[in-house]
């Protein structure tokens, strides 16, 4: 595009911007836009097509969808929380838009005149919007170690709907009654999310690193445990403050996932969450080293602490199959080779702890909640059979970590008790 061209492009956009804002769109003509950019009117036609096209350039030079990718980028080191972060959005986005008002009534009251193509290219604007919000929450989820029940996605879109409902209206209606001030609305919104997208912030998220919490069916905030990075790492020693168990409905999510990624990922999920063994163990089995009947289903684990553990046909409420038909044993009669491990990569050899990780990773990759650590799944089969009524003594046994060792968890396991048995009573009259 020549100069000549940029200059008489921008000029139109200026003045259409002008007039739009004081007139509306509906009471603004081609000639007027014209006559202020000092331009013939076949010039405007030759730019943009007629006047939904040249609105669509007045607001994508605003900046109401584009380059907002990098200005939220560089509020992220701004924020300290995530309420302060959806704070900062919302006002930001607000005064954008208020900038604009008669613009904005004008787009509402003609979006029926919209072309197909012009229909489009606002949607197209507003995905935009979507995800660069969506890439904002999910910087700072991830900051703040959060989990969330919606996805980054949906609550971003959620939240865009909402605020533009709030300004629509705003500028079109009067004597509401509905809020009596923006930041009156603000603080509504968020205080909906809090609770519905976190449950109950105040009593589920802890500031203190002492007192980090894992997740249980309510949603609670989960920071999850810091792992070492690389993939043959040994399993981290569980501390109070990376004890992270995952909510009912993820475990489900992820054991789903699995399932769709094959019937070996599968069969791995079912052994993670079902037995809770750690990964070195589980990579140590061998196919003689199951036991299953229609009484039990049991796994004989030789590395590390020796013992035997079930695998448990219901995890977090949801039954698995049964001791003789389970995702397990379906792994097992899929396979045609005469190998002994129990679980084999793609040339037959006996898997890595890496090729767990790396198989782990595949099927949470397309979770929309930041992705869990594979430690994650023991500790969640820990703090499960606590709460089903295990005694601690009992749990050392089957975990092999000692009862010292499993003081976190049973701390962890005291605190949901806590929280549902609260729950319950205010659900009494």
């Amino acid at each position: 595009m020549s100069r000549t061209s940029s200059t008489t492009r921008a000029r139109l956009i200026q003045a259409a911007l002008e007039l739009f804002t004081v007139q509306g769109v509906t009471e603004t003509t081609t000639r007027q836009i014209a006559e202020l950019a000092q331009v013939n009117e076949v010039t405007l036609f030759r730019h943009f097509g007629n006047k939904q096209g040249l609105l669509l350039a007045v607001i994508e030079d605003s900046g109401v969808f584009t380059r907002l990718g990098e200005s939220l980028r560089a509020q992220v080191d701004q924020t300290t929380t995530f309420e302060q972060a959806l704070i900062n959005y919302g006002r930001d986005r607000l005064q954008v838009l208020k900038q604009m008002p008669e613009l904005l009534r004008s787009v509402v009251g003609e979006s029926g005149k919209y072309t197909v193509e012009h229909r489009q290219a606002l949607g197209e604007g507003v995905t935009q919007a979507n995800l660069d919000f969506a890439d904002y929450l999910t910087t700072v989820i991830q900051r703040d170690r959060l989990v969330l029940r919606l996805s980054a996605g949906k609550l971003a879109r959620l939240v865009n709907v909402m605020l533009f409902g709030y300004l629509v209206i705003e500028l079109t209606s009067e004597f509401h009654q509905l809020w009596q001030s923006q930041e009156e609305f603000l603080q509504s919104l968020l205080e909906l999310i809090l609770h519905g997208a976190f449950a109950d912030t105040e009593l589920h998220r802890r500031e203190e690193a002492e007192e980090e919490p894992g997740s249980g069916d309510t949603g609670e905030t989960v920071r999850p445990p810091v792992t070492n990075s690389s993939p043959n790492a040994p399993s981290p020693v569980i501390s109070s403050e990376t004890v992270a168990d995952l909510p009912a409905s993820l475990v489900h999510d992820i054991l789903q996932q699995a399932k769709k990624s094959g019937l070996r990922d599968y069969a791995i999920a079912y052994v993670l969450f079902g037995a809770g063994l750690r990964i070195e163990e589980i990579i140590a089995l061998e196919r003689s080293h199951q036991i299953s009947d229609t009484h039990r289903h049991l796994l004989q684990v030789t590395q590390g602490n020796v013992r035997q553990v079930p695998v448990n046909q219901w995890i977090m409420g949801k039954r698995y199959g049964s001791y003789t038909r389970n995702p397990l044993n379906q792994w097992l009669k899929s396979r045609k080779d005469d190998r002994s491990p129990l679980f084999v990569n793609e040339a037959l050899e006996r898997m890595s702890v890496a090729e767990l990780r790396v198989a782990w990773r595949n099927f949470t990759s397309e979770l929309e909640t930041p992705s869990p650590s594979i430690e994650q799944a023991r500790q969640t089969w820990c703090v499960e059979l606590l709460m089903r009524g295990m005694n601690v003594e009992d749990l050392s046994i089957l975990s092999g970590l000692d009862v010292k060792e499993l003081e976190p968890y049973v701390r962890r396991a005291r605190e949901k008790t806590a929280l549902y048995r609260a729950i319950r009573l205010d659900q009494k009259p």
